[in-house]
């Protein structure tokens, strides 16, 4: 995926943040609790997305974003997860980083998140998962934003045959991994909210439909709100 390196050209990510929020777009987030595959729904609808339009332009993103995210800051990729989950610098981290001129801020890094994510949004064509991304892109109008859940014994036995777990572990990092996402959706809006359901357009049961039944009715529900007719 080339073409992400774009987002870095300093002319071209101007172009895209400074387009009016009308002729951005389109892109669909996809935003799930833990153990409910996005990574391969993404795929699949992109997938289906550009054999419907006859096109190659729909693309799916995830962690490219934090090693283009590092790359800018020129930092390693462990100083952006470590705000992605939540953890904070360690004093001793911080001391190092500070005197080998290498310091990063929180503050810098969701900056160059959130300007890279909205770069990709803009450009359009974009299936982005998580990453704060519906939080980002909530006042964009060509957008559809989605939420899968599952209930917690699919969830946490998917977590157990995709990463080798017992169930205790599966379970206590199903909970711990969406209490991260969720911080961080809120650390990405303007205003705290004790509620985040209002930014999701349509939320899906994951364990209710196959990958590519759940990837379909995505791909609808796009072409339903954006008003897309097929020529």
């Amino acid at each position: 995926m080339n073409k992400i390196f774009d987002y870095f050209d300093t002319r071209y990510r101007a172009e895209m943040l400074g387009r009016p929020v009308d002729q951005t777009g389109p892109v669909i987030t996809i935003s799930r609790l833990t153990g409910c595959d996005g990574r391969e729904v993404a795929a699949e609808l992109v997938s289906q997305l550009n054999l419907r339009y006859k096109t190659n332009r729909w693309k799916w993103v995830d962690k490219d974003i934090i090693y283009h995210a590092a790359y800018e800051l020129k930092t390693d990729t462990q100083r952006v997860e470590t705000y992605y989950q939540g953890l904070g610098m360690t004093d001793f981290s911080q001391m190092i980083m500070a005197f080998s001129g290498t310091y990063v801020t929180d503050s810098s890094v969701k900056k160059a998140i959130r300007e890279v994510v909205l770069s990709i949004a803009r450009d359009g064509y974009a299936v982005i998962i998580g990453r704060g991304g519906v939080a980002i892109t909530s006042g964009m109008a060509n957008a559809l934003h989605v939420r899968l859940m599952a209930p917690m014994y699919y969830r946490v036995q998917n977590v157990m045959k995709k990463k080798g777990m017992i169930i205790e572990k599966a379970e206590e990092y199903v909970i711990q991994t969406d209490e991260k996402r969720h911080k961080l959706i809120v650390d990405f809006l303007d205003k705290k909210a004790q509620s985040i359901d209002y930014l999701f357009d349509v939320t899906l049961n994951r364990s209710s439909f196959t990958l590519e039944q759940i990837s379909s009715l995505i791909m609808t529900m796009y072409e339903t709100k954006l008003g897309i007719k097929l020529k």
